[in-house]
């Protein structure tokens, strides 16, 4: 998300970093190349002009001019308007209700349906309560079905009273979710091609009769500027609270995420970050513009990992790696908890100073870590506590067992004694960078 902008913007300030003094005539140059990152990325013009006019007022003022370092006080001049443009600070979801109703809406094709279940899964996973699904898209064909399947997918219920009155729908999904205990009422409004008389008449009948506490619009950021002018026309009709951004992790230049606050003052809340049912994070300005600046975003990798990742399973592994005692058996078991948290690219680029250390285009094939798992899996109990006894009769059967070579069981042992000792010396704080 955000490669290419990033990529820009990054090569723009390390230059500046160098400078030992700000001047006019070096902050122009550099404002140039931001604004044509920013264009490029397909943030609107109006936005690009203001956020370039900003920084370099702040960048020639005297604070700068007097500062020892003034390349790494412009940095963060830059970092903290981009902060500013994405919104801030992050516009937590308002579910004081009960049950919290939450509406989403959109064009078709924006995702929305995914979405909604996505979201499901987020504040099921978040705050350890109930949501229910509510299928009030009763034009689409298989709308419905696809919101079924999607509830049996994530284990979650979903309401519905096939091609009904939605707003009736709604008002009885409450009602019901009322008298079985719900948390969370999520409804799946109707889409449409495009922004029409009928569909908004629709939408604000089931806003005025349940009254949510949010209204979501669900936009695809793939549709660059144009999605501004869906946002503000759903903002007319329904007072929006918020805005998910999906697709987020594809071929998107992004600007539609630089532009929606400053011209619409409507909240990004979520984007939507891969499609798996876990892919929707919640959208933090600060941490956002720390990403694109290369800054890494260690509070959002720490989050994601205490959600999935045991922590008593982890506190034993961490000892048995001070201790020397760590095997394959514990190593499968870390694999298989880092696996939870999603790609591990995607991992790599919230470390602070990834793209210098060459790490941003690294392609982890999934394959690899596949065939690690087999080799492992084709091991007895024994062999994996005990690598040390794994000698060639045994190293042909577990080759034959996960239908690899003796060659790849050979590598992964040697790979695994290497890190064990790598391990050894990281926890006895004895551990030397290799350069």
């Amino acid at each position: 998300m955000f490669e290419s902008l990033g990529d820009r913007l990054q090569n723009a300030l390390h230059k500046i970093k160098g400078y030992g003094k700000i001047t006019e005539d070096n902050i122009s140059d550099m404002m140039r190349e931001i604004r044509l990152a920013l264009l490029e990325a397909d943030v609107n013009y109006q936005v690009v002009k203001e956020f370039t006019n900003t920084v370099k007022e702040k960048a020639l003022g005297e604070e700068v001019q007097k500062s020892i370092k003034p390349g790494e006080l412009f940095v963060k001049i830059v970092k903290d308007e981009l902060t500013e443009l994405l919104g801030g600070e992050s516009s937590p979801l308002n579910i004081s209700g009960n049950p919290a109703i939450l509406m989403l809406v959109g064009l078709q094709g924006s995702g929305k349906t995914t979405t909604i279940g996505k979201l499901a899964n987020f504040l099921r996973k978040k705050h350890s309560k109930k949501p229910l699904l509510v299928a009030c898209d009763v034009y689409r064909p298989a709308a419905i079905d696809q919101l079924k399947q999607l509830g049996k997918q994530l284990g979650i219920e979903v309401y519905e009273e096939g091609k009904k009155d939605p707003v009736e729908i709604s008002k009885n999904a409450i009602i019901y979710a009322k008298e079985h205990g719900y948390d969370y009422v999520l409804i799946d409004t109707a889409g449409r091609l495009h922004i029409d008389l009928e569909l908004m008449e629709e939408l604000q009948n089931i806003n005025q009769e349940v009254k949510p506490q949010e209204v979501l619009l669900v936009i695809d950021s793939m549709m660059g500027q144009d999605a501004i002018h869906v946002i503000q026309g759903f903002n007319e009709s329904l007072s929006l609270t918020g805005v998910i951004l999906t697709k987020l992790d594809g071929d998107t230049r992004g600007g539609v995420a630089l532009s929606v606050r400053h011209l619409t003052n409507v909240p990004i809340k979520f984007i939507g970050v891969s499609e798996k049912l876990d892919g929707l994070e919640n959208f933090d300005p600060e941490r956002m513009a720390g990403r694109i600046l290369g800054m890494g975003d260690i509070i959002s990798l720490v989050e994601k990992a205490t959600e999935v990742i045991d922590e008593e399973e982890a506190m034993s592994a961490a000892k048995k790696m001070q201790s020397g005692k760590f095997d394959l058996e514990d190593f499968l078991k870390q694999m298989k908890q880092i696996k939870k948290l999603g790609p591990l690219e995607n991992l790599i680029k919230m470390l602070p100073g990834a793209k210098k250390m060459g790490l941003t285009n690294v392609n982890i094939d999934p394959k690899q870590m596949a065939h690690v798992e087999a080799i492992i899996l084709s091991m007895t109990p024994k062999e994996r506590r005990n690598p040390d006894i794994i000698k060639a009769s045994r190293k042909t059967r577990i080759a034959k067992g996960c239908g690899l070579s003796v060659q790849e069981v050979n590598k992964l042992l040697m790979q695994f004694e290497e890190m064990k000792k790598m391990m050894k010396q990281m926890t006895s704080g004895n551990f030397k960078m290799p350069f």
